[in-house]
């Protein structure tokens, strides 16, 4: 692809800030909003010990044909749209191939350092959590749940990491929905000066971002009751790299998988230095842990000892009052 400076190709994408505002987030410490994480006990215990949350990339996520669904309908309908901006068939023609290298460097690069952690949206006066997400996600009833207060994240509008709210939606509103977007991409990039053919790959790679980022925040109706939010490592948001320090792997099951271990509390400094560029806080664990709650197939008085007496052994005693366990009537199972 033809090289442009960083700032060129900054200014030509930030033409296209607008189409990110279908995508609902949350950054704002004025409104407060607790997010759940569910999972089996063994893990809770290792975020409570080192304060480090693992975000996952996407292509190795349980709802991977979700993201797949989004690209593959961004691929589809990208030509049509091109047609509408370009002034000729070949400049037409070298934008759906940008678009297209750009899809094909997500199936095997592009995607790599994408990262994300899932919450569920938690009501404030709520200990008992959602039943679907305890069996889902939680060992069936088994596990724990986190609930995190994010007015206490000390977010920066500079943050690499965005809090964004899934949309859940039928295959036909998908595609209503990518197609209002492409519209509104075909707007923004007539209303500017005509782009040169070195130019044409970024306006590509900004209808590439945007699909992606509805892919990743988009999922089948189905699943509404979850209501899902993630945070979202954005790797283009970093170029300063400030989390490249926290890139690492794990070895599981499937062999090795990337991870970013976020670990709370630190300051983040950015990888290149360069002037008027501050530093990242995030609270402490202590800060943005609003309380901790125990699935109902271990809810019992004796389940809840053991619970405080590891907090005790991982140092982290001061979160005993934060324990409830969820009264939902469910059976315990192996």
């Amino acid at each position: 692809m033809p090289q442009l400076t960083p700032e060129q190709a900054r200014e030509i994408r930030s033409r296209y800030n607008a189409l990110y505002s279908v995508i609902p987030t949350r950054t704002s410490p004025q409104e407060p909003l607790l997010l759940a994480h569910y999972t089996a006990v063994h893990v809770i215990e290792k975020i409570l010990k080192d304060e480090e949350l693992w975000f996952a990339n996407p292509l190795y996520m349980n709802d991977l044909e979700e993201m797949r669904t989004g690209i593959v309908l961004g691929s589809q309908h990208f030509p049509k749209y091109a047609e509408r901006v370009m002034d000729t068939k070949d400049r037409a023609r070298r934008l759906v191939e940008a678009f297209n290298f750009y899809v094909a460097h997500l199936a095997t690069e592009g995607a790599l350092d994408t990262y994300i952690f899932c919450f569920s949206e938690h009501p404030f006066d709520d200990t008992d959590g959602l039943l679907s997400m305890w069996r889902e996600y939680a060992a069936k009833g088994n596990g724990a749940a986190l609930v995190f207060n994010t007015q206490k994240l000390h977010y920066r509008p500079h943050n690499p990491i965005v809090i964004a709210k899934v949309t859940y939606a039928s295959y036909d509103e998908r595609v209503k929905q990518l197609e209002k977007t492409f519209s509104d991409w075909v707007t923004l990039t007539n209303n500017h000066p005509k782009l040169s053919d070195d130019e044409l790959h970024v306006a590509a790679y900004a209808a590439f971002d945007i699909v992606k980022a509805l892919a990743i925040c988009t999922k089948h109706r189905g699943f509404r009751e979850e209501r899902e939010w993630r945070a979202i490592y954005v790797p283009e948001r970093d170029p300063f790299g400030y989390l490249r320090s926290r890139f690492d792997y794990f070895i599981g099951p499937r062999g090795v998988e990337p991870k970013l271990k976020y670990k709370l509390g630190l300051i983040y400094k950015p990888e290149r230095s360069s002037e008027g560029v501050q530093p990242l806080t995030t609270g402490t664990l202590s800060d943005i842990l609003e309380f901790i709650l125990l699935g109902p197939s271990v809810s019992s008085p004796l389940s809840k000892s053991a619970f405080i007496r590891m907090l005790e052994r991982v140092g982290k005693s001061e979160f005993s009052d934060r324990v409830f366990p969820s009264s939902i009537p469910l059976r315990p199972q192996s």
